[in-house]
């Protein structure tokens, strides 16, 4: 199967003119990484190249590496029904640099880069409507960044004297919780009481 995969991988490689710059097998599946800039014209040749036709794009998400200079990766799975493969294609860009939109190829990757961008803050150019899509207006920050605090940064909650949503900054009732194991059930001392039945065992 791998060998099969890799096949592929180096079939691709050769029919892409470039734009797909590298592949690899991992985990039973083809991984592409393509020019960031020719992601468009490397969907296009996946889908629309007899051998491959790629027509499905099931999903596109973002992934982040805070440590590396091109910190995202932007993530294409996609699906040839006819061909009955997946294959996953990857670009890498930072917080400046904007990916071209893919809504060309497949229209669905419109909501795709609206919540990568709505989530990790990828830019995505030419994209018609690029603007949040899962966070409340006047979110600020980006949820899935690994950077991002798990308070958050604002709390949201319903005034009854003003009769309205109001935006806080967040304030923790209580301090976090300091746990020196590494599970609520490991090291904690807890009262041993009779479970019922205990004493038709004996204990």
């Amino acid at each position: 199967m791998s060998r099969d995969l890799a096949a592929l991988g180096e079939a691709i490689l050769a029919a892409s003119g470039g734009s797909i710059t590298a592949y690899e097998v991992a985990y039973g599946e083809l991984n592409l990484l393509a020019d960031r800039e020719r992601i468009v014209e490397a969907l296009t040749m996946l889908r629309d190249t007899p051998a491959y036709r790629f027509h499905q794009l099931i999903d596109l998400c973002g992934v982040d590496y805070p440590e590396r200079p091109l910190r995202f990766d932007v993530v294409y799975h996609l699906l040839s029904m006819t061909q009955n493969m997946r294959v996953r294609v990857k670009v890498m860009t930072d917080e400046q640099t904007p990916v071209p939109t893919t809504i060309p190829v497949h229209p669905c990757a419109d909501w795709f880069e609206r919540e990568a961008f709505d989530m990790y803050g990828i830019l995505f150019k030419d994209h018609p409507d690029l603007r949040r899509l899962l966070t409340d207006y006047g979110f600020t920050g980006y949820p899935l960044r690994k950077d991002f605090p798990m308070s958050g940064y604002v709390e949201v909650r319903w005034d009854d004297e003003q009769k309205r949503v109001v935006y806080e900054p967040v304030k923790l009732n209580q301090e976090f919780r300091q746990f020196d194991f590494l599970s609520p059930w490991e090291g904690a001392e807890y009262p041993v009481q009779p479970l019922p039945g205990d004493e038709k065992a004996g204990v």
